[in-house]
């Protein structure tokens, strides 16, 4: 299989440790990815504050707000959900990436500090994520966006609340949502595809790790026939009158199959999607290698479709 990575992907991958995602060691796991994280630097042409919102269970729950200083208009706005396997990660996890969605898509972020399973599984995550979009969606004139520009995005398990996401805010009928972006989307819990089968270790995260991150997630529904398409979206049955959409994968992520299937399912019932497959890359490869090109382009093809998306007529908006 390492045979198959982009030669500028290897090197990384050869160092990355891979992760044992027993319950027990979740805590140190977590301490030991904070301190890993480098202090964030804050770009001077943006401002980032923060807002404790109430959440769905009088939990407090905690919104990251990027926008640029010296712009005054009325702005789109991207809500962002961090990765991390539905039990890993954290709201400071991709303050790089978000600031680069102001700096080059010409918006406004908010990145959600959603709960982590096993202590808070399914539905707390989710709900969180909805709770902090309705609360920016219901307070657009405060924080001068564009009510009819909101897009959703995310990577990995921030893909499949992104997904989630998207189809709660359409049958809950609010709110009106423009664009999606689940990037290599965690969306299937049975965990049974061509790609799971092929990547069962190693590559970052493979069929063994991703058994270990549903399991926690969805607490005594795994394993059972009574999933929500709100918990794991590759469960829909219903695709159609959801936003613009574009996704990616790489061809050797355990999710290459459930995505290429979820992108099917969406051209199928008419929304508009773009998808990229990326040859020789794994998962989460543009985080791990940022300065290779492949990852480069990625993440420049993430900029260019959130400008896309919010650039786009109004009309297409559901």
């Amino acid at each position: 299989m390492k045979k198959r990575v982009d030669p500028e992907l290897l090197a990384s991958l050869e160092m990355f440790q891979d992760l044992d995602l027993r319950p027990e060691f979740l805590p140190a796991l977590r301490e030991g990815m904070d301190q890993m994280r480098p202090p964030t630097m804050v770009d001077e042409a943006i401002s980032l504050t923060e807002e404790v919102i109430a959440g769905p269970d009088a939990n407090p729950l905690r919104l990251r707000i990027y926008r640029p200083k010296s712009n005054n208009e009325t702005l789109p706005v991207l809500y962002w959900i961090h990765g991390g396997g539905y039990i890993l990660g954290s709201v400071e996890d991709n303050d790089d990436l978000c600031m680069k969605f102001v700096k080059d898509a010409g918006c406004v972020v908010v990145s959600v500090d959603y709960r982590l399973a096993p202590e808070n599984p399914y539905p707390a995550p989710i709900e969180d994520c909805y709770t902090g979009l309705k609360w920016v969606a219901d307070n657009a004139e405060s924080l001068n966006i564009d009510s009819n520009r909101i897009g959703v995005a995310g990577a990995s398990a921030g893909g499949g609340l992104t997904a989630a996401l998207t189809l709660l805010a359409r049958d809950r009928k609010y709110p009106s949502l423009c664009f999606q972006m689940p990037l290599y989307p965690m969306i299937d819990d049975r965990n049974h595809t061509p790609s799971t089968h092929e990547i069962k270790e190693g590559m970052v995260w493979n069929q063994k790790t991703n058994e270990a991150g549903w399991k926690m997630y969805l607490g005594d529904l795994y394993g059972t026939e009574n999933i929500p398409s709100y918990a794991a979206p590759a469960r829909a049955e219903d695709y159609s009158n959801l936003p613009y959409t574009y996704t990616c994968v790489g061809q050797l992520d355990p999710f290459r199959s459930e995505t290429l299937t979820y992108v099917t399912k969406l051209a199928e019932a008419g929304v508009d999607i773009e998808f990229h497959l990326y040859p020789g890359a794994y998962h989460g490869f543009e985080g791990l290698s940022p300065n290779a090109a492949l990852s480069v382009r990625a993440l420049n093809e993430y900029v260019n479709a959130v400008k896309i998306a919010f650039n786009r007529d109004s009309k297409v908006n559901v």
